[in-house]
């Protein structure tokens, strides 16, 4: 509810602008000024007078799209009262209401003659009325594209192997945004196509200072509609990452893709590297495979190009040493590693599994209890702060559920810091030892959402919920449909020293990505038979229009 009312104050406002400064214009055009105070019908109104289809006026306030129908649609006013040049264009786009304005304000203003005939025109118009033709079709194929990017499913890349082997680096997907449910967009004005920031500036070596791609200053609460379902055990989902701290809107943080391996209300646990659910083994679908980190020692270099042309995915890091080789690699499968291993220059082959209670970072509290000090300084941390696991020796935690209440002390503030006051927009403050929740002090806190442990296939080179936590439900985008391009080295692998050779993956394209199923159907003749109609209908078109234009001749 809260979403649909801040919506309309926003629609409110863009509508009491649009009619101060246009409610002239209006009335030169022959319609009650009062007609241009209200949303929607203004814009019928432009769209009826200016000969374009009137059903486009429902796109003038759709978050994403609306601002860009908006300036479109002010140009043709603009247009029809002989404003037509680019200045008074850029003017309309950059400052729509303050230049609409003193069009509308002005003493001379007039529409322009709709019976001109078009064989008087000069050139020069002929020209410029062919680019704004062109111009107009760009705009309404990029309107086109973001309806769907917004609205129905957006296209997410691969870029790191924490999902090897059920997708591969270098996979690109689509993402179907309605499988639990619509989130509703919370940044209406933005940059279509782009997620967080338009690009890396790297200016002080802070990504904060990236220019965003979106107001920050217009938001909208998190709002999801028609959820019919929630993320479930072994869904492939795709979700925002929770602990991103540049974008403080939830559907610009970075999208991350994991498998949903423990709901709310279930018990995670890794023992030794093995992960279990409810104290049960994980269940393995046929289309994932166990795979583990190990560390070989060859007294000969291996030849990893072939390496990787035999088992596809395998990235290693090589070090020389005085006897030999040692190679790190990653997510290796029972089969690969014994091949490896039996290879006649291996010495010895080991798989890396941490030692148990012992942190990858280890936090300690002070002797005042007020405070956690770091003991180990390494580069990854695991989540929380306060536990002496690792990735391999995690658990047992119990994942948050709506409606849990949990008790808030020194000991579990780092489990359920972010939850209160990120996640779920509580202030909280540690004072002298005691917790004070919205400047209420605290000993228990109610959960306010469900939550999902999101852990990558390849486990052992995965950031995941391991080490950033519990992800919120206001942080789940959809589930992945399918495959529609797979490029081997697509992407640099900061984690390899080998970068892979570049090839297009065929029998990945156009298979379903969540079924389980080790052999996916392959969608392709979906694809053809779109494009075939796609191209086949504008032919017949193009066709139709030539036909009728030399009878009317």
């Amino acid at each position: 509810m809260n979403y649909f009312l801040t919506y309309t104050v926003y629609v409110l406002i863009l509508s009491i602008l649009m009619g101060i400064s246009t409610w002239k214009l209006f009335k030169k055009m022959g319609y009650s000024p009062l007609f241009a105070f209200i949303p929607f019908y203004n814009y019928f109104i432009i769209l009826k007078e200016t000969k374009h289809p009137k059903w486009w006026a429902i796109l003038s306030y759709l978050p994403i799209v609306g601002p860009i129908m908006m300036s479109v649609f002010h140009i043709y006013l603009m247009k029809k009262f002989g404003k037509s040049l680019f200045q008074h264009q850029l003017l309309t786009v950059i400052l729509p209401f303050i230049y609409m304005a003193t069009v509308n304000y002005s003493k001379d203003v007039e529409l322009e003659d709709e019976n001109a005939n078009e064989l008087f025109l000069t050139d020069e118009e002929k020209n410029a009325k062919k680019k704004d033709t062109f111009i107009g079709s760009i705009t309404f194929a990029v309107v086109f594209a973001t309806i769907i990017h917004v609205f129905v499913t957006q296209p997410f890349g691969i870029p790191t192997g924490s999902m090897e082997r059920t997708l591969l680096v270098g996979d690109f997907l689509f993402v179907n945004k309605w499988s639990y449910g619509y989130r509703l967009p919370m940044r209406p004005v933005a940059i279509p196509f782009l997620q967080g920031t338009i690009y890396d500036s790297q200016k002080d070596g802070n990504p904060k200072n990236d220019p965003k791609s979106y107001v920050e200053g217009v938001k909208l609460p998190y709002t999801r509609i028609l959820q019919f379902n929630k993320p479930q055990k072994n869904d492939v989902v795709v979700f925002n990452y929770p602990q991103d701290s540049v974008h403080t809107a939830i559907d610009r943080k970075d999208p991350y893709v994991k498998r949903c391996v423990a709901v709310a209300g279930d018990t995670f646990e890794m023992r030794g590297g093995k992960l279990f659910v409810n104290g049960k083994p994980e269940t393995v679908l046929g289309d994932q495979e166990v795979q583990h980190a190990y560390t070989v020692n060859a007294g000969e270099q291996l030849d990893i190009p072939s390496l990787y042309n035999t088992y596809g995915f395998l990235p290693v890091r090589e070090m020389q040493n005085d006897k030999g080789f040692e190679y790190i690699f990653q997510g290796l499968t029972d089969k690969t590693a014994a091949e490896i291993k039996a290879l006649p220059n291996v010495i010895s082959m080991e798989e890396n599994i941490y030692p148990k209670d012992s942190a990858t970072i280890s936090y300690k509290l002070n002797a005042d209890k007020t405070a956690y000090t770091k003991s180990i300084d390494t580069t990854q941390s695991i989540f929380p702060i306060n536990k002496p696991w690792n990735q391999d020796w995690y658990g047992p935690v119990r994942i948050p559920k709506k409606g849990d209440v949990v008790a808030i002390n020194k000991e579990t503030l780092p489990m359920y810091q972010w939850i209160i006051s990120e996640y779920e927009h509580n202030s909280l403050e540690n004072k002298n030892g005691k917790i004070f929740i919205n400047g209420k002090e605290a000993s228990q806190y109610t959960i306010q959402q469900d939550y999902y442990m999101m852990v990558g296939d390849n486990r052992d080179a995965s950031l995941d919920a391991r080490f950033f936590g519990f992800v919120p439900e206001e942080n789940i985008v959809g589930k992945p449909m399918f495959t529609w391009m797979s490029l081997q080295g697509a992407f640099s692998d900061a984690s390899s020293s080998y970068q892979a050779p570049f090839k297009v993956r065929w029998e990945r394209m156009f298979k379903a990505t969540n079924t389980g199923e080790a052999n996916k159907t392959s969608y392709w003749w979906i694809a053809a038979m779109i494009l075939i109609l796609f191209f086949g209908w504008e032919y017949f078109v193009k066709l139709f229009r030539k036909k009728k234009t030399e009878e009317d001749l």
